[in-house]
């Protein structure tokens, strides 16, 4: 795989309250990913960003919500999220990323 699709494979961490406690507690992190991603490129993508090793990746796939404003209704976009857990010994430090 090329190394520029590994750089676009992750959109953004996913912060939420769900998320933060599963990092803290099984050294879990979740990543807003492009919904075309698969698992192996996924963990290529973490090992090489964050120079971690990944012990497993689960994926889901979000339904966007239904929306309504005045009388217009709308959906927002589907998305995939993934789910990264890390081999023991091993940490991803958002502040300081090289």
């Amino acid at each position: 795989m090329n190394d520029e699709r590994v750089l676009k494979i992750l959109l953004a961490p996913h912060v939420s309250e769900k998320s933060t406690v599963i990092a803290e507690r099984d050294r879990q992190f979740v990543f807003r990913v492009l919904k075309s991603a698969t698992k192996p490129e996924i963990k290529q993508a973490v090992e090489s960003l964050f120079k971690v090793e990944v012990a497993a990746v689960s994926t889901v796939s979000v339904k966007g919500k239904h929306k309504r404003f005045a009388q217009r209704r709308g959906r927002r976009p589907d998305w995939k999220k993934a789910y990264v857990a890390l081999k023991p010994g091993f940490d991803i430090d958002f502040q300081r990323v090289e």
